[in-house]
């Protein structure tokens, strides 16, 4: 599992291990596992002779980027340093002066060149984005041919929250130290850190053990997905039910169906008009032909399903959530939806907006949501008293308290029709289940983000195709 830290905690940790340690030694410590790294990115034999920049703000990390171009002078590269920052670390710049690189006061004709430019202009307390002073050189080193490598996180992007409030420098691939930074991993700061890279300085000897936010990986997620036991039958696996569907949208029914079946329940039960549409793409799912088609007549179930394409047909949902048994509101189950009964709740709840549908829940713009992913889930988990799914290009789980999940699968191609009606029906079959809200949203998503992986392959999909990859996906996780 990945684990991030805010700033905050992160500085404390830095100022333990720092008192603990001989003078510069966790500098050296950082600069050596960047260097390596630079090693690496331009390969090992043509290190001589390449043309490294250094981008140097005033910060810790530009002391990092000196250090570090110190070792990379030392194998014979050609290192120049441009000092963007009213000062440069003394002790760094020494010695990269000592090694034989140099100081330029024209960047644009070193960057016109440079094989490597290594981004230390701005640490993980910057905000804001660039100065102005440092635009024209950040975008002169993006417009070059080099590989760009940022120093702890991409200089100009919010290492807390993932905003990027202004330019800010995107990076092929990011060295960051101790540990992961949120904004490393959350959108829309994650598109411009490139390839990550962790590097071991010492910090997990004192950092908290509970973790401001958490990213998944398939062992994790293989722990958590249900397995079958010798006397398991249907309903002892779970039985989730589907209120999904109308007139105007009966394919919703039958994604959610179909992610439903997929996702480790026994059965599932479907409640709505599109009981036709199911049957004829899944007889083995368990129909409810009542009239009227009321959740409660439709038998005993260990989860709900509600909202995927009900469009103005939503008496289900407050039936539903007033239900003893765990509940996934999603879609048009989302509209409107009355905060206090949501709280009110003693069963757990799990809401799986996108980005409209939580800018509408919580009276902002959509684009405010987009640019503070974490700052929007956080809120509606609190809110509501739920856990929130919060889909988009970084898919976050959150509770009222606890860390933050980050989806780390997935790919711009999943932005489809109907694909989170599946994504709803795999979650709430995990929660029939029996896995609580914040696994079964985290798995499901995981699951989901990886079946489109595998359907994709870079090419379009649509959301059925990420409904019949997800066992492939399941055996991928659970065979590591």
């Amino acid at each position: 599992m990945r684990t991030a830290y805010r700033v905050e905690t992160v500085r404390a940790a830095e100022a333990e291990l720092m008192a603990a340690l001989p003078e510069g030694a966790l500098m050296q410590r950082a600069a050596a596992g960047l260097a390596a790294a630079c090693l690496s990115l331009l390969g090992r034999g043509h290190v001589y002779g390449a043309r490294v920049v250094l981008l140097v703000g005033s910060g810790d990390n530009g002391g990092d980027a000196l250090y570090a171009g110190v070792r990379l002078a030392r194998r014979g590269a050609g290192v120049t340093a441009v000092l963007l920052g009213a000062r440069a670390h003394e002790g760094g710049l020494a010695a990269l002066l000592r090694a034989g690189g140099r100081v330029t006061e024209d960047p644009f004709e070193a960057l016109a060149v440079a094989d490597l430019v290594v981004d230390g202009i701005t640490g993980i307390g910057g905000q804001g984005g660039l100065r102005p002073d440092a635009v024209p050189v950040a975008r002169a080193a993006r417009g070059s041919d080099a590989v760009v490598v940022a120093v702890d996180l991409p200089s100009g992007v919010d290492a807390d929250s993932g905003q990027v409030a202004g330019e800010a420098l995107r990076a092929d691939a990011t060295v960051t130290f101790g540990t992961y930074k949120p904004g490393l991993l959350i959108d829309p700061a994650r598109e411009y850190a490139g390839a990550l890279r962790l590097v071991d300085i010492g910090l997990g000897e004192v950092l908290p053990s509970v973790p401001d936010i958490e990213a998944l990986q398939h062992e994790d997620v293989a722990r958590l997905l249900p397995v079958p036991g010798a006397e398991s039958d249907k309903y002892r696996r779970g039985v989730v039910g589907v209120v999904a569907g109308s007139a105007r949208y009966p394919g919703a029914a039958v994604l959610a169906v179909t992610g439903a079946l997929r996702g480790g329940a026994g059965a599932v039960r479907y409640v709505g008009p599109a009981g036709a549409a199911v049957i004829a793409r899944h007889p083995e799912t368990l129909v409810h032909t009542g009239s009227p088609e009321a959740p409660r007549k439709a038998g005993r179930v260990q989860a709900w399903v509600v909202g995927p394409g009900l469009g103005d047909e939503r008496s289900g949902v407050a039936e539903v959530l007033a239900s003893d048994v765990p509940v996934l509101v999603d879609a048009d189950g989302l509209r409107d939806l009355d905060a206090t009964a949501v709280r009110e709740r003693t069963a757990p709840t799990l809401l799986t907006p996108h980005a409209g549908e939580a800018a509408a829940l919580l009276g902002v713009s959509r684009e405010s949501v987009e640019a503070e992913r974490l700052a929007a889930v956080r809120e509606l988990a609190g809110r509501f008293g739920a856990t929130v799914l919060l889909k988009g290009s970084t898919t976050l789980v959150a509770e009222a308290t606890g860390p933050v999940r980050v989806n780390p699968t997935g790919t711009s191609w999943l932005a489809t029709a109907g694909s989170g009606d599946v994504l709803s029906g795999l979650a709430g079959s995990l929660l029939a289940a029996g896995l609580g809200a914040r696994d079964a949203g985290s798995a499901a998503a995981y699951l989901h983000g990886l079946a489109a992986r595998r359907a994709s392959g870079g090419a379009p999909i649509v959301a059925g195709d990420v409904a019949e990859a997800l066992p492939g996906a399941w055996q991928d996780v659970v065979t590591g």
